[in-house]
């Protein structure tokens, strides 16, 4: 076992392989339990896709969740292939390929839509990676049009939730509770400082939105809004031949050629949101790595592109997917970065714990018993998912804008991104960065800025 033989301040051991680091589990890292058992719940964030793709494609169940259990094991090349993360959804996106997809005829026109979109999402996260321009991509576009697509995803999210037949109809009072307490577990300062005087505190806040879950499938019942849990036992049976057959390339056959231009505005959106994903990341791991010197930790965005592009076109071939291939499940990823943090003797590396999170998801989407206890209450862990990002949008949507004209323009592409999709609201803000800041269409306003620093001590 080669971890064992680990050197102080070198990265952890592995197979080159081009660009890419491989890395095997007991081989190369050492399994760490407590993540895996994590996971092994935590595999109903991930069943939370059932209701989109049911509701948005009249998809079964049997064939949403083979492809839940696709993009699961999908979520395994990140750690395998050198990226140190607990990958996740694109959750900020959704909301706009939901409104993108439903502006197609439901049926064939629809699948072949989502086909389209994550091919073209796929191949231009990959191009970026592979060409290492990703940064400067999204360096060249204007602060108030990123902010006004971030605001705009945050928004949508929040509309999905609360629109006239959403998800807060069917389950107002789990909702309001889940949420409720979600966001006082999250982002309350409070809790924060329970956290930090307190241990079981601080166990409880490392659980994620975990004890979240297992309230909503006690509060459904209990105010009428779902049924008690039907716990079956065995394997999960998924119908992969139904998904093939009627949700596939293989199937329906390819898109018109069309579609793929279609989808270009919406790909572009989309990715703007998860490119702070990739930020958001290395931020992260650089703190990590700072508190850990006994592990090198190398995070390569290029590399990162490249996996999760990967992902996105696989999956747009054997199993489109309503909520794509991200970078980053943000929440998981604090919470096992922050067990690594404590040392060695908890966590070997942080390969270990991201690879043995995630080999406990997969094993829990496998277990009929999991499964079972949270399919009541999956359009409770949705809504939950879609608010929490909601909240995460605005706050750094409006940090993205420079100054108080950019989150003007920035409002407006929001709305129109929501009401329009993102091809209009594209061409809106470019429109209106070209005519009100002209020649300064990069820069934008540079003198009245939004957030301006705060006075020093004796400054008039």
């Amino acid at each position: 076992m080669r971890w064992k033989n680990h050197q102080y301040g070198s990265e952890t051991s592995f197979y080159p392989l081009g660009p890419f680091k491989v890395r095997l589990p007991f081989f190369h890292y050492r399994f760490e339990l407590p993540d895996y058992l994590q996971g092994l719940l935590m595999c109903a964030v991930d069943l939370a896709a059932i209701p989109l793709m049911v509701e948005l494609l009249g998809m079964p169940f049997e064939a949403a969740i083979a492809i839940v259990m696709i993009n699961g094991f999908l979520y395994l090349l990140h750690h395998i292939l050198g990226d140190p993360v607990v990958p996740g959804w694109i959750t900020p996106a959704v909301p706009l390929l939901i409104t993108y997809v439903q502006t197609f005829d439901p049926g064939t026109d629809r699948v072949h839509a989502l086909i389209a979109f994550q091919l073209t999402l796929g191949l231009l996260v990959m191009v970026l990676g592979q060409t290492k321009l990703a940064a400067k991509v999204v360096m060249l576009i204007p602060s108030a049009i990123k902010s006004g697509v971030i605001l705009g995803a945050g928004l949508a999210a929040v509309a999905v939730v609360f629109k006239e037949g959403g998800r807060f109809e069917q389950f107002p009072i789990t909702i309001s509770v889940a949420v409720g307490l979600a966001f006082y577990l999250i982002f309350s300062p409070h809790f924060a400082g329970l956290k930090k005087r307190n241990q079981f505190w601080a166990a409880f806040g490392n659980l994620g939105i975990f004890p979240i879950i297992i309230l909503a499938v006690i509060v459904a019942p209990l105010v009428s809004e779902a049924s008690w849990p039907d716990i079956e036992w065995g394997i999960t049976s998924p119908s992969f031949a139904l998904m093939f057959n009627e949700y596939t390339v293989f199937g329906v056959g390819l898109p018109e050629f069309s579609m793929f231009f279609t989808a270009i505005p919406t790909a572009l959106a989309a990715y703007i949101v998860l490119f702070g994903d990739v930020l958001q990341t290395k931020a992260i791991l650089d703190e990590a790595d700072h508190v850990r010197p006994d592990e090198k930790i190398d995070y390569d965005p290029n590399r990162s592109h490249l996996i999760f592009g990967g992902r996105n076109v696989l999956m747009s071939i054997f199993g489109p997917d309503v909520v794509m291939c991200g970078p980053l499940w943000a929440a998981m990823h604090v919470v096992i970065v922050e067990r690594y943090k404590q040392g060695r003797a908890a966590m070997q590396s942080i390969f270990g714990g991201s690879g043995s999170f995630r080999w406990g998801t997969n094993t829990g989407l496998l277990l009929l018993p999991v499964v079972s206890l949270v399919q009541p209450i999956l359009g409770v862990a949705l809504a939950l998912t879609l608010l929490i990002q909601g909240f995460v949008s605005f706050r750094i949507g409006v940090m993205e804008a420079k100054s108080q004209t950019d989150l003007g323009i920035a409002g407006v592409i929001a709305a129109i991104l929501v009401i329009k999709g993102a091809a209009w609201a594209f061409a809106v803000g470019i429109l209106l960065v070209l005519l009100i800041y002209g020649k300064h269409f990069f820069k934008g306003d540079t003198e009245n800025t939004l957030f301006k620093p705060l006075p020093r001590k004796g400054d008039k």
